[in-house]
Formats: structure tokens, C-alpha cells, sequence
């Protein structure tokens, strides 16, 4: 799949209110976790978001953290949360990195699923740090994709795009929420 941008090369380092890379939390996993190379420090800030950090709703935690460094130290949040901290910890240790979507079904309609993209070993990867249920684990790879969902084609897409800052219509679901299973049950974006 042809991988697309929204922003110059420079802006998958920044930082912006959800990333917030210079975050002191986000400042401090990134140190923990740099040794080695790109691909080292790309793998092990992945490795730890999917396992330190919950999905929210896979442990019935009605918080909604968006702020990377909230999700961070709450250690939970939606797949979109989890993707926004893994965003920040890979670009504060130097890794260029955004977010991605795809377009998945969920009941009798469908569901925006939050996802990172990284750039290791001059290829652009997507990762998936959501963790899944079992039989649906990822590992990182720096030369494909890792994806928990396969989009079947039939109403179900992944995006194109890496975004540098988080979706509007994401990012509006999650600062609009107070509780999870609200925004589960009649919040979450359908489509971008």
C-alpha cells in the first residue's frame, strides 16, 4: 500500500497538545527505553506501550486519557491513546513517527481504529500498540506491517495517510468523552 503524508518531514518530530513530546513522563520512559539503535529503541518504546499500557475497555477502566503523557501514567486509554504515547515516546528518542487509521466493522456498522506509523531502517512501518485479544497479538517489524485487524476490503479500509497530529474527528471523540463505555457505545468516529 502507497503510504501518504499530511505534513513535512520535520512535523513527525514534533510535539502538539496530544503528543506532548517534552512532557517530562514522555521525557523520562524515552531515556529508560533508548539504547541501541532505531530499530532497538523503535521495538522496545512499541513493545511497552502495548503491554504497559491497557485498552480501556479490555479491562473495564472508564478513564479516556488522550494526552500521550496522560496515557502514559494512567497506563490506559482507547487504541487511539495508546497510539498518540507511542507517537511521543518514539519521537522523543529521535524516531520519526505518526498515526494512522483504519476504517473497521463493529456490530452493525463501523469503527475508526487508531494506529502509529514509524520510520525504521528508511521504510514506514504501521504499528499497532492496541495489544489484542488472544490469537491476535502483534510483534513489531521493521519491514512490514503489524497490524491486530485485517481491513476486508468490504466496507473496511486502512487509511492511506500518516497523519502528524492526531485526526480531527478522533481527537474530538476523545476530548469530548468523561467516560469509555459512553464514547464506546455512541462516540466513536465510524469514518475520517
Amino acid at each position: 500500500m502507497t503510504v501518504r503524508f499530511d505534513a513535512e518531514p520535520w512535523d513527525y518530530l514534533g510535539a502538539d497538545e496530544a503528543i506532548d513530546v517534552e512532557h517530562p513522563a514522555v521525557q523520562a520512559l524515552a531515556s529508560a527505553l533508548r539504547t541501541g539503535d532505531d530499530r532497538a529503541y523503535a521495538a522496545a518504546a512499541f513493545t511497552h506501550v502495548r503491554d504497559a499500557v491497557t485498552h480501556c475497555l479490555d479491562v473495564g477502566d472508564p478513564r479516556v486519557p488522550w494526552k500521550a503523557s496522560d496515557v502514559l501514567e494512567q497506563g490506559t486509554g482507547f487504541c487511539y491513546a495508546k497510539a498518540h504515547a507511542l507517537v511521543a515516546v518514539l519521537r522523543a528518542g529521535g524516531v520519526q513517527a505518526g498515526l494512522c487509521y483504519q476504517r473497521l466493522r463493529a456490530d452493525d456498522g463501523f469503527v475508526v481504529h487508531g494506529l502509529a506509523a514509524a520510520l525504521v531502517d528508511d521504510r514506514w512501518v504501521r504499528l499497532d500498540p492496541r495489544g489484542g485479544p488472544p490469537g491476535a497479538h502483534v510483534e513489531f517489524a521493521a519491514d512490514s506491517d503489524r497490524l491486530v485487524f485485517a481491513a476486508d476490503g468490504a466496507g473496511e479500509t486502512t487509511y492511506p495517510t500518516v497523519y502528524a497530529a492526531p485526526h480531527p474527528a478522533v481527537l474530538s471523540a476523545l476530548r469530548s468523552a468523561t467516560d469509555a463505555f459512553d464514547l464506546a457505545g455512541n462516540g466513536l468516529p465510524a469514518t475520517l
